[in-house]
C-alpha cells in the first residue's frame, strides 16, 4: 500500500503491523521514519488529505486555507475573563501543521530545558542530553539561516527602527533549502524550497516500508486486559468525504501524535488518562500579535521571505518579535473596517509593513471534550502576568515602527483606528478588555505533558502513558511548558529522543 488515499478506499479495512502512528506531523513523522528504519512494520494514519508540495504550491492562498486548513483557519480558543479569544490555527493534511508554518525552527531556549530537568526530574531534558536530538534534526530538514538579502523592506525598516531604539536583530533559522523569498510559507511554497515533513521523514518512512493512510478518522485506541492493542476508525471514503468503512489497525504499540488539541480528546474517547489531573489541561499557545505600519513610501512588503529576522532582546519580558508578513489577498481581507473605509485601508496595502510578538506564556488553557461531539472545545485564561505584558508588547512594538518613520501603526485592538505617534501616548490601555486584542497562535502545546509522576503529568519520561502499556504520545502536547520560541525544532527532537527509547524497548 506504501500511501493509500483513504477516499479511495473500498470497503472496511484491517491491518496489522508492530506500531500504528495516529498523526503525520511534526511528532508522527519522525517516529514513523525512525521505527520503520528499525525493521518495524509501521502503519501511519491521518486524517487529512494527501495534497503534495507541487499540488499545494499551485492553490491560491484562500484554496490553501479551505483545503488543508482546519476548520478554514478559524478554530478558537475562547478566552475567559480578562484573556483575548485567540486563533490557533493548525493543518488537517499528511505533514501536519508542518507544511502550512513559515518554517521557522528555533532549539528550545537552554534556561527552559534546564528547568524542565530541574522540576521534573529527568536529567535527559538537559541542554547537553538534548542536543543530539536536535543536531540530528537540523541533519534531517536542513535548517539554515535566511540571509539578510532575502529580508522584505517590511521587515528591514522594523530593524532600523530598532536599532535607533538600541535593539538588536538577528536572522531567522528555518526548514528550507534553495527558497527564493517568494513570501508564501503559510499557503504552500510554489518552489518545494520549504522541507516540511512530508517532504523529509514521511518519504524515508515510507522508503523503508511504511505504510500511509490518509483521509482515516481515527475514534479509539482498542484495549484489551488493560493493554493497547491496536486502534479503531473510518476511512472518510463516504459521499462529499464523510465517514464511511470501518478501519482497524491490530498493533503491539500505539504512538498518538495528533497534536495538542487532538490527542487529548482521543485518549480521552479511549478511557485513558482518566485519572489524570493534567489531561487537556496546562494548554499554552504562545499568544501572538501582529502590529502594522504605514509609511509614506512604498513597502510592498510581501516581496522577500516571510519570516527572516527576530529580536530576544525583550526575552527576559518573557516577549520575542518576530518578522512576519502574509500574501496581499490574505492581508486585505483582515484589514479595519467596511465599505468605503475598508477600500481606504486595502488600497494602502503596499506602503504597509508589519511585524510580529509573541509571549512566552504560562499554561492558562484546556481542551474540553464536549457531548456528542468529536471536536474539542478549547478555552484560554492568561494569567496575571501574561495579561499586563500585552500593553508592553503593542506599544514597543508601535514606537519601534515609529522611530522607522511609520506615519501611523494599526494595533490589533477591534474597533481602534490606526493612532500617530501622539495618540499611541494617549491610549489607556486599562480601559480595553482583553477580548478586544486581536490573538493568534499555531503553536498550541502542553496538554499531555511529560513528567516524572501521574499525579502532575499525563506520560512518563518515556513517552508512555502513566495508565495504559503499549500507548505513547509523541507531539506537541507532551512539552511540560511553553517555549516562548517557535516550537516545530523541540516537537521533532522530542518525538526522535521518544522514537529510539522505543527502538531500544
Amino acid at each position: 500500500m506504501s500511501l493509500h488515499a483513504g477516499r479511495m478506499q473500498r470497503g472496511p479495512l484491517t491491518l496489522d503491523c508492530d506500531t500504528v502512528i495516529v498523526g503525520s506531523g511534526a511528532g508522527g513523522a519522525p517516529v514513523a521514519a525512525t521505527l520503520a528504519e528499525s525493521g518495524e512494520r509501521v502503519v501511519i494514519l491521518e486524517e487529512g488529505p494527501h495534497v503534495s508540495g507541487e499540488q499545494h504550491g499551485q492553490m491560491r492562498p484562500s484554496q490553501s486555507v479551505r483545503h488543508v486548513w482546519r476548520d478554514g483557519a478559524l478554530t478558537l480558543a475562547v478566552g475567559l475573563g480578562d484573556s483575548p479569544s485567540v486563533n490557533v490555527t493548525a493543518a488537517r493534511m499528511v505533514g501536519g501543521s508542518s507544511a502550512v508554518t513559515g518554517g521557522v525552527c528555533f532549539r528550545a531556549p537552554e534556561a527552559v530545558l534546564s528547568q524542565w530537568a530541574k522540576d521534573l526530574r529527568i536529567d535527559d531534558l538537559q541542554p547537553n542530553a538534548m542536543a543530539r536530538w536536535f543536531d540530528q534534526v537540523a541533519k534531517d530538514i536542513h535548517i539554515e539561516e535566511v540571509p539578510a538579502n532575502m529580508r522584505s523592506k517590511s521587515t528591514q525598516l522594523f530593524i532600523e527602527g530598532g536599532a535607533r531604539e538600541g535593539i538588536s536583530f538577528e536572522p531567522m533559522s528555518r526548514n528550507t533549502h534553495q527558497c527564493n523569498g517568494c513570501g508564501r510559507c503559510n499557503f504552500g511554497c510554489p518552489h518545494n524550497a520549504k522541507l516540511s515533513v512530508d517532504r523529509t521523514y514521511l518519504p524515508r518512512a515510507i522508503a523503508a516500508g511504511a505504510e500511509l493512510l490518509s483521509d482515516c478518522m481515527v475514534d479509539r485506541i482498542v484495549t484489551d486486559r488493560g493493554r493497547a492493542i491496536g486502534v479503531s476508525g473510518v476511512a472518510l471514503n463516504g459521499p462529499y468525504g464523510q465517514r464511511g468503512d470501518a478501519v482497524h489497525v491490530r498493533a503491539k504499540r500505539v504512538v498518538v501524535a495528533a497534536g495538542a488539541m487532538y490527542t487529548p480528546m482521543l485518549l480521552q474517547r479511549s478511557g485513558i488518562g482518566r485519572g489524570s489531573r493534567a489531561l487537556g489541561r496546562n494548554l499554552t499557545v504562545h499568544p501572538s500579535f501582529r502590529v502594522m505600519a504605514r509609511f509614506d513610501q512604498p513597502v510592498r512588503g510581501w516581496e522577500g521571505a516571510l519570516q527572516s529576522a527576530y529580536s530576544k532582546h525583550y526575552e527576559p519580558d518573557g516577549m520575542v518579535l518576530n518578522s512576519v508578513f502574509v500574501p496581499s489577498g490574505v492581508l486585505a481581507a483582515t484589514m479595519p473596517g467596511f465599505a468605503q473605509a475598508h477600500a481606504k485601508f486595502r488600497n494602502q496595502i503596499d506602503h504597509l509593513a508589519m511585524f510580529g510578538g509573541m509571549l512566552h506564556d504560562d499554561g492558562g488553557g484546556r481542551v474540553h471534550r464536549l457531548p456528542f461531539s468529536r471536536e474539542p472545545a478549547m478555552t484560554y485564561r492568561m494569567s496575571p502576568r501574561d495579561r499586563a505584558r500585552i500593553p508592553v508588547l503593542l506599544d514597543r512594538m508601535a514606537k519601534i515602527f515609529f522611530a522607522a518613520g511609520a506615519r501611523e501603526v494599526f494595533l490589533p485592538v477591534f474597533g481602534l483606528d490606526p493612532v500617530d505617534a501622539d495618540a499611541l501616548g494617549r491610549i489607556d490601555w486599562s480601559r480595553i478588555h482583553g477580548r478586544q486584542f486581536e490573538c493568534s497562535s499555531q503553536h498550541p502545546l502542553g496538554t499531555c505533558h511529560m513528567g516524572s509522576s501521574p499525579d502532575h503529568s499525563v506520560i512518563d519520561p518515556t513517552g508512555s502513558v502513566w495508565d495504559v502499556p503499549n500507548v505513547f504520545v509523541a507531539d506537541g502536547s507532551i512539552l511540560p511548558t511553553s517555549l516562548g520560541v517557535n516550537p516545530q525544532w523541540t516537537i521533532m527532537a522530542m518525538a526522535l529522543r521518544v522514537a529510539h527509547r522505543l527502538v531500544r524497548a
